[in-house]
């Protein structure tokens, strides 16, 4: 990538075309991915196949809509990207439509001789109207505990 913030068109681009191999070709060898749930990925390889596996049960025909990236330098070889994203298309397990979900893309990217390549991503679902999660014997839900001025929360 000759830019940090390619990343986001990147990812966009393979995410809509359901391509896990271009999705993948974003990062490095040993790259880190936390996905939406914590599940923690630790190599190139586990990046395809967690996507190429969810392309074909989860989001097939998904369609991810990537925001205007904030990147922040870190010196000259390293930088921050983040975007909001939103998502339509994602399937219940039995292939029923489900509702669509927005959230927050975080990558890490370092410069090399070749360009920009990322070395980390985290993914996370904003739940509309919630501060935390809350772990019951129930199961786990988002909740809000009181109301506050919002004003500080992401895309305000």
């Amino acid at each position: 990538m000759k830019n940090p913030e390619d990343v986001v068109t990147g990812w966009e681009t393979a995410w809509n075309n359901a391509d896990a191999d271009a999705i993948a070709d974003l990062f490095v060898e040993d790259a880190e991915f936390v996905n939406v749930v914590g599940l923690w990925w630790h190599d190139k390889d586990n990046i395809r196949g967690a996507h190429a596996f969810g392309f074909a049960k989860i989001f097939p025909g998904s369609q991810m809509a990537m925001e205007t990236p904030r990147v922040r330098r870190i010196g000259t070889d390293a930088a921050l990207v983040q975007s909001k994203w939103s998502l339509t298309g994602q399937v219940s397990p039995d292939g029923q439509p489900t509702g669509d979900r927005e959230g927050v893309f975080t990558f890490v990217l370092e410069h090399r001789e070749t360009g920009w390549i990322t070395i980390a991503a985290h993914n996370t679902d904003i739940q509309p109207g919630a501060q935390t999660n809350l772990n019951t014997d129930g199961g786990q839900s988002s909740i809000h505990y009181e109301k506050r001025d919002e004003s500080w929360s992401i895309g305000r």
